[in-house]
């Protein structure tokens, strides 16, 4: 139903469509120029598209689509590239969306707290753009000063300040989209909540199986009084682990809580060399918190008393930006330092209980060592997002399928003691055949039948978030039933 055969297709009528709305420099179908665009940030899957299209408005978006529709063509929408489950990943018989020269800052409503923006504006503009003002926007992935708007918003991402303020669909009043048949619809508004169902809800972090967005509103926040980080590091994962805990169950939400293991330190300390995580710590916690300078204060406090109280040899903190964005620094930069200590990692993104930590963490490591490869723990430790990347090296033969297995058996131990697949990086291409261990047949029919409605024809990012038959054996047995009689499955 999705395409014909490529060598049956004729590109020559769709490419001409494609360069009357958007102009020749806006069609790119050149082979070499496609290397572009052959993956996300999942590098371990590439595949180039028939054609890459470059809109830069809510019409000549809706109008590549409506040409798709009218050839039947599959097409995938791709912001900057950054997203790690390769949800963005091209098919050989696909027009790729890109979205990168929608760039515009469209309004900004200080009084409201809102911005407006389109998909391709960088997630660290928007703070640019407002905090002069006093204003920033929460969510920030470790990407933030090279992801966009869009990206964010098809992955749901989140990022290290999610604990407390929450991920982007918290922030998120409304969206202007294309549907997958070409129709411009607007959904939410203006204000937080509106009347009727939450469609804004159910397409933020939908990845693009559900259309287009290509207008955003935004809530930013007020700027705290007062912001300290604190650093702490223990001589075990557990007494780390230990402290997450007893912070929250304290009562108190930090504005994000973040851990690295050793492997974790010392690539961060050779590549970025902030000389403020010691080396020989086997696990650092990185605290922030903000609010009135009296409530900080207190804070303070009470957290480094629960830190000392679980083993922490010190406790350090910082107060004025200058030190603190070099105590986040290395933090930010922990997934491009795993690149110094082999020449390919495979980065995983489960979601735990915090109370799991200490014992996800011992099973992380016995899977290392019955797979034979090092993995390095960073992640958000407040909500207990994982981030574990394998290391390894992709020219030995197999490797690769050795660690996806691996990543694979880490996916489901989350699952296992009450987690989920995915808290930022969404499913995409890479853990779509999972999504069995965490739903079962009534599940995946239900989403199935809410993707359909907005995307009948199955053209809008196909063989992403669901198993489909011909990658994921096991998997699409298991939804080989008859209670799928009557539903397409793309």
């Amino acid at each position: 139903m999705l395409t014909q055969d490529k060598q049956q297709r004729n590109w020559q009528p769709i490419i001409k469509a494609f360069e009357a709305v958007l102009g020749k420099n806006g069609v790119i179908k050149r082979r070499e120029e496609l290397i572009t665009y052959e993956c996300d940030g999942l590098t371990s899957y590439r595949q180039r598209p028939a054609v890459a299209v470059l809109p830069r408005t809510t019409e000549q978006v809706a109008a590549v689509v409506k040409i798709c529709n009218q050839y039947s063509v599959p097409f995938i929408a791709r912001g900057s590239g950054t997203g790690l489950s390769g949800g963005a990943l091209p098919l050989e018989d696909s027009v790729l969306i890109v979205t990168s020269l929608m760039r515009q800052i469209l309004s900004v409503d200080l009084d409201n707290q809102r911005i407006v923006v389109q998909p391709g504006v960088i997630n660290s503009w928007v703070t640019q753009t407002v905090s002069g003002a006093g204003f920033y926007y929460a969510p920030d992935p470790s990407s933030q000063i090279i992801c966009s708007i869009g990206g964010n918003v098809a992955e749901n991402s989140g990022g290290v300040h999610c604990l407390k303020y929450g991920v982007t669909t918290n922030h998120v009043f409304g969206l202007k989209i294309v549907t997958p048949e070409g129709e411009i619809v607007d959904l939410g508004g203006q204000i937080p909540e509106t009347p009727g169902y939450d469609l804004t809800g159910i397409f933020v972090g939908s990845e693009g199986t559900l259309g287009i967005a290509t207008e955003i509103t935004l809530r930013i926040l007020k700027s705290a009084e007062s912001i300290c980080v604190l650093l702490a590091d223990f001589t075990s994962v557990e007494a780390a682990g230990a402290s997450v805990s007893d912070i929250i169950s304290a009562g108190i939400i930090p504005g994000g809580m973040e851990m690295m293991d050793n492997i974790s330190i010392n690539a961060v300390e050779d590549v970025v060399a902030t000389n403020c995580y010691p080396r020989d710590a086997t696990a650092i916690l990185l605290v922030e918190i903000d609010g009135l300078e009296v409530e900080v204060a207190v804070l303070k406090q009470r957290i480094t008393e629960i830190c000392q109280q679980n083993g922490a040899r010190n406790v350090t903190s910082a107060s004025d930006p200058e030190t603190r964005l070099k105590l986040w620094k290395g933090r930010k930069a922990a997934f491009a330092a795993a690149g110094h200590l082999s020449p390919d990692y495979y980065v995983q993104d489960g979601v735990i209980p915090r109370t799991q930590l200490p014992y996800v963490l011992q099973e992380i490591e016995n899977l290392s060592q019955q797979y034979g490869y090092k993995i390095a723990n960073v992640f958000h430790a407040g909500d207990g997002n994982l981030h574990p990347l394998v290391l390894y090296d992709n020219s030995v033969p197999g490797a690769l399928e050795k660690v996806e297995e691996l990543g694979g058996e880490i996916l489901k131990l989350c699952v296992k003691v009450g987690g989920s697949l995915s808290g930022e990086h969404g499913i995409g291409s890479d853990k779509k055949c999972y999504m069995p261990e965490m739903f079962n047949k009534v599940d995946l029919e239900s989403m199935q039948w809410v993707r359909q409605v907005f995307n009948p024809q199955g053209l809008a990012n196909p063989e992403k978030i669901f198993p489909t038959p011909r990658t994921c054996g096991e998997a699409a047995n298991a939804m080989n039933h008859k209670q799928f009689e009557g539903v397409e499955r793309y």
